[in-house]
């Protein structure tokens, strides 16, 4: 399938469900995020499930999606750093035993389920991974 170029900016929303159970899902989530930012879109990331425990302090450090692959970390910082919005889901903190001080710097906020309908009704697509 041969990619097409289209100029107008998306507005495109990630909603990552995946945590350290399932290591292999975790990665692709934030390229993509990063990979869609280079080309110009705006990307939210939202977490929620399990994928809260992504942006939880000492967690994405230690393990990563592949055996001697890069560790998650690296992979949100990349995503930060390509200008990706990341937020977590406020009502799931409490069920994967996240407290709202020990998440990451790079989240750039706690969202209700009403944030994340907002997002879900104004953005252009939506990825649940």
């Amino acid at each position: 399938m041969q990619p097409t170029e289209d100029a107008e900016e998306k507005n495109i929303l990630i909603i990552a469900t995946s945590g350290p159970s399932t290591p292999h899902r975790c990665a692709p989530p934030f390229y993509l995020a990063s990979v869609l930012t280079s080309m110009e879109h705006t990307v939210n990331m939202f977490f929620t499930m399990e994928g809260v425990k992504l942006m939880e302090r000492g967690i994405p450090e230690h393990f990563s999606a592949m055996p001697g692959g890069q560790n998650i970390m690296g992979f949100i910082r990349a995503a930060k750093m390509a200008g990706v919005n990341m937020y977590v889901c406020k009502a799931a903190l409490p069920g994967y035993g996240v407290s709202e001080d020990r998440l990451l710097p790079e989240i750039n906020g706690i969202a209700s389920a009403g944030d994340l309908a907002r997002m879900i009704t104004s953005c252009d697509q939506l990825l649940s991974l």
